[in-house]
């Protein structure tokens, strides 16, 4: 499921299909591989499984259909734009202060993150989706904000973390080529003690383990930077918590229907604090009640932040000392 340039043979096949590497799908469509990277994520360009152990690839006819689509190709990098807060504040004809407000009340969510050399993490938005939001929602842009929004702000909310983890992961589970690593993907975001109370069986969690994905790209970073970006890619509320067992749980039952040396054992579900299937405004996925999760770009009613424990990553390096993170921009 990585994004990876290198290894690249055009031409070869997976089954009957022809198909070409990342590298030259991105030189077709006159992207950078960063481009790509992100076009794979929003799903502007579908990919296709590699052979095994091998990065994904594009069909050919995919590649056909995106150039083949009207104003290709500035309006396909119109659609893979990303603004930060200055450029995405002048887009929508509001302040930076007033862009940060909204951005944490959840009104729209970043698309991608990096660290700069401040340890700050800065949170990048899709340009198109930002131009939708002022168009669905220009009250939100002017006055006062509704009341709703202003408590969860006063009681210091900031759902862009959250709101990036959701739209990753979805990203992520849509590139799972098995059972086993769609609920891989499911888990990247739960810490060591809230994965071993969902998955109690090591096994289980090994195999979770040597299948997770990389939710930020590139990791060759700074051992300081790979630090500041681990605090954001573990769910922290404990509605977002409960709701990511919950579509685990749901995602482990399907795997192990699916694996004939594991359909014979039960497991135990998510534990006796996550009984709800529907947590604070999150529906289950379509394996458990048919219904996916909002549009990342939607606006979704604010709850105040809840207290949660200590964690602990699930990775295989052991957990180091909180570093110093500056608060996000």
């Amino acid at each position: 499921m990585r994004m990876e340039f290198a290894q690249d043979c055009a031409g070869s096949t997976v089954g009957d299909t022809p198909n070409v590497g990342l590298r030259t799908a991105a030189k077709e469509l006159g992207l950078r591989p960063r481009e790509l990277a992100l076009a794979v994520q929003t799903g502007e360009l579908r990919t296709v499984p590699g052979a095994p152990g091998r990065p994904r690839r594009v069909a050919r006819e995919e590649l056909d259909r995106v150039r083949g689509t009207k104003g290709f190709p500035q309006r396909l990098h119109e659609r893979l734009r990303v603004v930060g807060t200055g450029e995405g504040s002048a887009l929508l004809g509001i302040s930076p202060s007033r862009f940060v407000r909204l951005a944490r009340a959840g009104c729209f969510g970043p698309v991608k993150l990096y660290v700069n050399r401040y340890r700050t993490i800065v949170w990048l938005y899709l340009a198109e989706e930002l131009r939708e939001f002022g168009e669905r929602n220009p009250a939100l842009l002017a006055g006062r904000l509704p009341e709703g929004l202003r408590a969860g702000l006063d009681s210091g909310a900031d759902h862009r973390a959250s709101r990036w983890r959701s739209r990753r992961v979805q990203q992520l589970t849509s590139q799972a080529d098995s059972p086993w690593e769609r609920a891989a993907a499911w888990a990247s975001v739960l810490d060591d003690d809230t994965l071993a109370r969902t998955v109690p069986d090591p096994a289980e969690r090994a195999r979770l383990a040597a299948l997770r994905p990389p939710l930020v790209e590139g990791r060759s970073e700074s051992e300081a930077t790979r630090d500041a970006l681990d605090e954001v890619c573990f769910a922290e509320e404990e509605d977002e918590i409960r709701w990511f067992r919950l579509t685990l749980h749901a995602a482990l039952e399907e795997a192990r229907s699916a694996d004939p040396c594991t359909k014979s054992r039960v497991r135990p579900g998510p534990a006796a604090d996550a009984p709800a299937p529907v947590v604070a405004g999150h529906a289950l996925p379509e394996s458990a009640l048919g219904a996916g999760r909002p549009d990342p770009g939607t606006p979704h009613p604010v709850t105040g932040p809840s207290a949660t424990g200590q964690r602990r990553r699930w990775s295989l390096r052991g957990r180091r000392a909180k570093p110093t993170v500056r608060p996000a921009r």
